[in-house]
C-alpha cells in the first residue's frame, strides 16, 4: 500500500525526521483557512509519479492565486488518478537536493539503502549520481555514514544525512515498509536539511499488524471488514482499532495464518448491528481456508449480549444442526468483484468456522444459554488462553460448548 506524500510527512514527523509547515486541502475553499504564510507550494495528492511534470505542483503568492491553483490541481488527472487532497507546504529554498532511499531487494533479500546526490524531477542525473549500501547482516550507524561519504558528502552533512538515514531505517523496521524514500531531501546555506518530499510503501501482508496505516486506505477503499489473506485460516472480530492491533499482534507473533478482521460500530441499532455482522461473516465465508473467528470485545454488557446473538443467530441460519434449514435458507452470493480477487470455485466455505470469545464485560450479565445453543464456540477470558486454544485446535469442526 502506497501512503500519500501528506501521510508520509506525518510519520517522517513522528521520529524527528525534519518537514515544513503544512496543510492538507480538501476543497479549494479550504486555503481561505490556510495557518501557512504566503508564499506557499500546492501538490497534488496522488499515488503515481511525474506530477510536477504534469502540472500538479504550483507556487502560489496569495490566497486568490491559489485557489484558483487549487481548482486547476483538482480538476487534474495525473496518470489517470485525480487527487482528493492537495498538500499546501510553505516555501523553501534548497541550495542542494539529494536523493536518500530504503528498500527491500526482493534479489538480494536484504534491504538496501541508496542515495544520489542530484536528487529531484532529474531522473538521469538521480541515476548517474546513485551509490547503494546493502546490509548484509545487522544494521549499524556506519552503514549511513559509509553511503553519506560514497555520495560526495563532507563535514557536518555526513552526521546530519545519516541521522536522517537511521530514523528512515527505524520506520523501515517498526513499520514493515517495502519502500520508504525521500526525494528530494533539501539542504540549504546553513546546512540544515529538510524532506521535501517523502514516499512510504507498505508491505500489504503486514497491514495486519499496522491498523494505524491501514486506516490511512483510500475512503472509497475502506470498509468495516477486510480480507488480509485469502489462504488464511483465523479471523477476528473486534469493537475498536487499538483492540484489534493487540489481538493481530498476539496472533502474528506466533506465526498463526491471520485471514480477516471485522470491526463492529457500537452505536448502530440491533438491526444494523445485525446487517454489519451478517455482511462481515458472509466475506468471512468466502474464504476457503477459514478455522477460527475469534470475538474479542470490550464493552458494556448490553452491546456484547447484542453481538453474541448476532453472530449465533447467523450460525443458527446456516448450521446442519439448525431445525430451521431448509428450502428457506439464505444463499451467499459474491459481488463481482469478489469473484474477481478469489480464487476460482474458493466463493463459498461450507464449513462454519468455530467461534472464540472474549467479551471483557461483566460475563455475569450475558445470558450464553440460549445465544450460543447449537453454536460451535469457545468462551475464554484472557488474551493468552485464546491465542493458544486456536494454535492447540484451528482445524477442528465439532462442538466444544
Amino acid at each position: 500500500m502506497d501512503l500519500l506524500e501528506y501521510q508520509a510527512k506525518e510519520i517522517f514527523a513522528q521520529v524527528g525526521i525534519p518537514i515544513l509547515p503544512s496543510q492538507p486541502i480538501h476543497e479549494p475553499g479550504g486555503l481561505k483557512r490556510l495557518n501557512i504564510p504566503y508564499p506557499i507550494v500546492l501538490k497534488s495528492q496522488v499515488r503515481t509519479g511525474g506530477r510536477g511534470k504534469a502540472g500538479g505542483v504550483r507556487f502560489v503568492a496569495n490566497t486568490i492565486d491559489a485557489i484558483a491553483a487549487a481548482h486547476a490541481i483538482f480538476h487534474l488527472p495525473i496518470a489517470g488518478e485525480y487527487p482528493e487532497v492537495i498538500l499546501a507546504e510553505a516555501r523553501y529554498n534548497p541550495q542542494q537536493e539529494i536523493f536518500l532511499a530504503i528498500l527491500l531487494d526482493y534479489h538480494l533479500q536484504r534491504p538496501v539503502l541508496l542515495g544520489a546526490s542530484q536528487g529531484g524531477m532529474d531522473v538521469d542525473s538521480l541515476l548517474a549520481t546513485m551509490q547503494k549500501v546493502v546490509i548484509e547482516a545487522r544494521f549499524s550507524p556506519y552503514l549511513c555514514r559509509q553511503l553519506a561519504v560514497s555520495m560526495g558528502l563532507r563535514g557536518s552533512l555526513i552526521e546530519s544525512i545519516s541521522q536522517i538515514l537511521e530514523k528512515m531505517y527505524s520506520l523501515f523496521v517498526s513499520k514493515d515498509l517495502d519502500i520508504i524514500e525521500i526525494n528530494p531531501l533539501g539542504i540549504n546555506e546553513a546546512g540544515e536539511v529538510m524532506a521535501l518530499d517523502g514516499k512510504i510503501s507498505v508491505n500489504d501482508a503486514a497491514l495486519a499488524r499496522h491498523l494505524d496505516l491501514l486506516a490511512l486506505t483510500p475512503p472509497q477503499l475502506q470498509s468495516p471488514w477486510s480480507i488480509i489473506d485469502q489462504t488464511g485460516q483465523i479471523a477476528v472480530i473486534s469493537n475498536g482499532q487499538g483492540l484489534m492491533s493487540t489481538v493481530w499482534d498476539a496472533l502474528a507473533s506466533k506465526e498463526a495464518k491471520l485471514a480477516a478482521w471485522l470491526i463492529l460500530e457500537e452505536r448502530l441499532e440491533l438491526e444494523q448491528l445485525n446487517e454489519q455482522i451478517e455482511a462481515g461473516l458472509q466475506q468471512f465465508q468466502l474464504l476457503p481456508n477459514l478455522k477460527v473467528v475469534i470475538v474479542d470485545i470490550i464493552s458494556y454488557p448490553d452491546f456484547g449480549q447484542k453481538a453474541i446473538e448476532s453472530i449465533s443467530h447467523y450460525y443458527r441460519s446456516y448450521s446442519p444442526l439448525s431445525p430451521s434449514r431448509g428450502s428457506g435458507e439464505r444463499t451467499i452470493r459474491a459481488t463481482r468483484q469478489e469473484r474477481q480477487t478469489l480464487e476460482p470455485r474458493s466463493f463459498l466455505n461450507p464449513t462454519l468456522p468455530q467461534i472464540i470469545f472474549r467479551v471483557l464485560a461483566d460475563s455475569k450479565a450475558i445470558d450464553l444459554s440460549q445465544s450460543l445453543a447449537d453454536v460451535n464456540f469457545h468462551w475464554l477470558e484472557s488474551l493468552e488462553e485464546v491465542v493458544s486454544l486456536q494454535q492447540s485446535s484451528p482445524c477442528q469442526n465439532t462442538s466444544l460448548v
